[in-house]
């Protein structure tokens, strides 16, 4: 538990050094965007055992209407999925949507089933690519996993996100569940999902990141 609070700090620093980067960036007004974000998750974008109106897709989409009228978004997440099922749907999605933006948060599968982490990274590597190949512009999700996993496996696991966005200079958020995932009140009974609450703090967490995305 302390080591995750460890890397919740550390999180909390990297969240504070991205809006200070953040403010030196000329924006496009919301009313003037125009384009599809494709939001490619697993069950925490997916809204798990909660009515899809109550996940923060869902909630951003309705909060971001009367300010963006022309941004289209678009929720690929589908409980369970992991990378190389992400991977596997990926390019028809791109074709079938041509989104100008794409959220990329998989891979908490991945290392709750052991999955060898450096495929993982690969397949993010590769859908990274299939993004940018495209003309679209990716945002890149990190995680933890619960400490019970062993410190070195947690650690790589949370640096490998890093080590992503540093290789492919791209948008990162480090943990889109910071003060939601220690909060009892916040999650499902199976400590791992968040509840509807906890799906409006998400919101509040990803909100700036997901601006950002869109309007530079």
């Amino acid at each position: 538990m302390n080591y995750l609070r460890t890397l919740l700090i550390t999180t909390t620093i990297l969240l504070a050094s991205f809006h200070l980067n953040a403010q030196s960036v000329s924006k496009v007004p919301l009313n003037e965007i125009d384009g599809t974000l494709l939001i490619m998750g697993d069950s925490l974008s997916a809204a798990y055992n909660l009515s899809v109106e109550q996940g923060w897709v869902a909630l951003m989409t309705k909060e971001l209407k009367p300010k963006a009228p022309n941004l289209s978004v678009i929720n690929a997440s589908v409980s369970g999925e992991t990378t190389q099922g992400g991977l596997a749907r990926f390019s028809s999605l791109l074709n079938m949507h041509k989104p100008k933006w794409v959220f990329i948060e998989l891979g908490a599968n991945d290392g709750l089933r052991g999955y060898p982490l450096n495929k993982a990274a690969d397949n993010l590597k590769k859908m990274i690519k299939m993004t940018r190949d495209s003309g679209a512009k990716p945002l890149l999700v990190g995680n933890h996993l619960p400490s019970n996993y062993g410190k070195r496996y947690t650690r790589v696991f949370f640096n490998m996100y890093k080590n992503l966005a540093e290789e492919e200079s791209i948008a990162y958020v480090p943990f889109m569940l910071e003060n939601v995932a220690l909060n009892e009140r916040l999650m499902l009974n199976d400590g791992l999902h968040p509840n509807a609450k906890g799906q409006e703090v998400v919101l509040t967490n990803l909100k700036p990141f997901i601006i950002e995305l869109i309007s530079n």
